[in-house]
């Protein structure tokens, strides 16, 4: 049994791909495999896998027949991960030289469940780095002190499966898998799933990975219906939430980070292609429609006056009370 997995997605990436296949290389240990999912990209990524399936150790290819989206591409790995610990990169991205061999030397000194860990935003030639929204560094929790507060950013609220490791026994119990079909926040309902079923993490810092933004082919800068997918992960998301034993204390969270994210694609809704901003309409406003009305409400009352004002009328009219928080 390999020590390590890592599963990396690829489509269409064949300018950033030679970055992540030589960060891997610096990566690499005799007890580490690299999955390279091919999603069937159409331009030169697939003979750029083939050549580092010949020549970077420990890895391997697999490619899918017809595109299936980072979510089908991801559990395609998963199913052919042999790791005790397993991690992501996405086709796109990179890591520094080393970060893995660290990242599982914290998780494995630690003996929990998963680790998360910081990143680096790229965008252009700009750096940031993003930290885990979680306070105690290197020490170990119940996942479920990490979801509340409702009303900041929280661990749930910092979904990149690639930021941490996780051990080969959330695999086993189904809490590593994505949801199919998912084309965009596919790691939503994950990351909600991993902090309420796991028994322990640890926040660790260590941002060896590198985050590329304004990408011209990710999802985040495309405005086709793809992009909708993220009502049917919070959907997912208040279902899973909805049946929980503590569904009273987490549904507000839940309601906040839906809605705020239903403000978000208002805010550049631009952006969209015509036909599609209509059906982001009409879509969110059903989405509001199936939430627990009581909790939307508060909700409502709690956001700044221009995201609940948008949400409002959304939701059917009325309008945002005059003290309402920023």
């Amino acid at each position: 049994m390999p020590k390590l997995s890592v599963v990396v997605p690829f489509y269409n990436v064949q300018t950033y791909a030679p970055d992540a296949l030589k960060s891997l290389e610096l990566n690499a240990r005799d007890d580490f495999e690299f999955l390279l999912v091919d999603d069937c990209s159409t331009d030169g990524t697939p003979d750029l896998l083939e050549r580092a399936a010949r020549e970077l150790p420990g890895a391997v290819h697999l490619r899918h027949g017809r595109n299936g989206g980072l979510a089908t591409a991801r559990n395609t790995g998963l199913d052919a991960a042999r790791g005790e610990y397993l991690a992501f990169l996405d086709g796109d991205d990179w890591l520094a030289p080393g970060h893995l061999a660290r990242t599982l030397a914290a998780i494995e000194a630690l003996n929990c469940d998963f680790v998360r860990t910081d990143h680096v935003r790229c965008t252009g030639r700009s750096r940031s780095v993003q930290r885990v929204p979680y306070g105690p560094e290197s020490v170990v929790a119940d996942p479920r002190t990490a979801i509340l507060p409702a009303d900041r950013a929280t661990s749930v609220d910092y979904p990149y499966a690639w930021a941490g490791m996780y051990h080969r026994r959330l695999l086993d119990r189904g809490l590593l898998h994505f949801t199919d079909g998912l084309r965009t926040a596919e790691d939503r309902p994950w990351i909600w799933r991993l902090h309420r079923e796991a028994a322990s993490f640890a926040a660790v810092g260590l941002p060896g990975v590198f985050y590329r933004r304004g990408v011209s082919t990710s999802l985040t800068q495309v405005g086709d219906e793809r992009q909708l997918d993220f009502i049917r992960a919070f959907d997912q998301v208040l279902a899973d939430v909805h049946e929980d034993r503590e569904s009273g204390r987490l549904l507000p969270k839940a309601v906040r980070t839906y809605c705020a994210i239903i403000a978000h694609h208002f805010g550049s809704i631009e952006r969209f292609e015509p036909d599609v901003a209509k059906k982001l309409r009409i879509m969110s406003t059903a989405a509001l429609g199936r939430m627990p009305q009581d909790v939307l409400e508060h909700v409502l009352d709690s956001m700044d006056v221009e995201r609940s004002t948008v949400l409002r009328r959304l939701r059917g009219g009325r309008r945002a009370p005059s003290g309402a928080n920023a």
